[in-house]
């Protein structure tokens, strides 16, 4: 059944009466006002949230000459992580297939070929026990593993930790393994740590104290010693985030006064966005500086920041977040790039980086070439998808527990 004409009418009718209480000037005004007067630095709860690494500013640049411009990189890595999503059985099994791969650029058909598999599995049998050694196979150059989770505190949270767990450990594992012969820079699809873990702690007690147990501490520290070798070799380390969704800004500022955004994306889209004539501007992309991040799940990282507890062999400065942000007008996107300050505090690396960028995205119009490259050897496909999950009922001698949302919409969720 379609919505009735006289239905749809309805609701624009309510749409226009939304529209015309919203003042929109109004939060332009304000974010212009959050930039002006709020971010050098930003303090929230007595500490230094978000300050510029080096000077306020924004930029501009032409798409064309971006596209166009000498890459600072002209070799790069990127690297993702793909799964079939947490998929629970009728015997109790809740299960999730992570597959990790690394696009190049040039091209390196090994690079492309090596991969990292993890299944991580939940089931509640203290009997159970699975081998967690790594096996080799394709002739070498792929490995695989089985990750076995034990108690979870709250079992409506089991799925989304198996997922979160086996996507990073996978991803971690990879990088870690193929480090050592990266020498020009790696980019990794999403975040600089692994966010989806570090935000546990402030979603609810029971997933924060998953952050104590031996895997999630072991995913975190993967990813600090990856920072750390790069750092020591002196080879840029960075993260691409193509859905920035933080509120370490937005958050802040709401302690003084009433944000009108739901995240940090929407505010620097407005920052970043330029009209002229009321039509937007469409042939240069707009860019920020560099910041210190130390709000939200970064604070974990921050120089003052607890690492959960991990050694740290280089200055607590260097594992820091900072990041700047890109708004592309031809597709009314914003990504935000993340690096360490290790990599950052250097001025000539840092503008590298973000020449770097500004030009992957004008030419791509979208993410790194190598991140876009390892994006497409990662993931999993929808028909692939069913096809492993009908493959492991087999093996498994059981069946999917369904639920009325599966039939209706295909089983596509949050898992927190």
């Amino acid at each position: 059944m379609t919505l009735d004409p006289v239905h749809f009418e309805g609701i624009a009718a309510l749409a226009r009466q939304v529209g015309r209480e919203v003042d929109d000037a109004s939060h332009q005004e304000f974010a212009e006002t959050v930039w002006a007067e709020f971010l050098d630095p930003l303090e929230a709860g007595g500490r230094r949230v978000l300050e510029p690494v080096d000077g306020q500013f924004r930029g501009r640049v032409a798409i064309e000459d971006a596209a166009l411009c000498e890459r600072p990189f002209p070799g790069s890595h990127g690297l993702d992580s793909g799964t079939i999503n947490p998929t629970t059985y009728k015997n109790g099994v809740v299960m999730d297939v992570a597959h990790a791969a690394m696009g190049c650029v040039p091209t390196d058909l090994d690079c492309h070929r090596a991969r990292t598999v993890i299944i991580g599995i939940h089931i509640d049998d203290d009997a159970l026990r699975f081998s967690s050694d790594w096996v080799m196979y394709d002739g070498g150059y792929s490995r695989r593993r089985i990750l076995h989770l034990g108690d979870i505190d709250r079992k409506r949270y089991t799925e989304g930790v198996v997922h979160a767990l086996s996507l990073y450990l996978a991803e971690s594992e990879h990088a870690l393994a193929n480090a050592e012969g990266i020498d020009d820079l790696l980019v990794l699809d999403g975040p600089l740590y692994p966010k989806g873990l570090l935000s546990w702690r402030d979603q609810a007690p029971e997933l924060a104290a998953q952050l104590d147990e031996e895997t999630p501490r072991q995913v975190v520290e993967n990813y600090a010693r990856l920072v750390e070798g790069f750092l020591d070799r002196d080879v840029p380390i960075a993260g691409f985030v193509k859905n920035p969704g933080s509120k370490r800004i937005t958050n802040a500022v709401a302690g003084e006064t009433s944000a009108p955004w739901t995240d940090d994306a929407a505010m620097f889209v407005r920052l970043l966005e330029r009209r002229e004539g009321g039509e937007r501007v469409r042939d240069e992309l707009t860019y920020t500086n560099w910041f210190h991040s130390r709000g939200g799940a970064d604070r974990t990282f921050a120089a003052d920041g607890d690492a959960l507890g991990l050694e740290r062999h280089r200055p607590a400065e260097d594992y820091e977040v900072t990041f700047f942000a890109i708004y592309d007008p031809r597709d009314d996107v914003l990504y935000t790039v993340e690096a360490p300050y290790g990599v950052t505090k250097d001025e000539e690396t840092r503008e590298a980086l973000r020449t770097q960028m500004l030009a992957e995205v004008a030419s791509q119009r979208g993410p790194p070439e190598a991140v876009a490259k390892a994006d497409e050897l990662a993931r999993i496909s929808a028909r692939e998808k069913e096809g492993l999950r009908r493959m492991i009922e087999g093996e498994l001698d059981t069946e999917l527990s369904r639920t009325y949302d599966d039939k209706r919409w295909g089983g596509e969720e949050a898992f927190f």
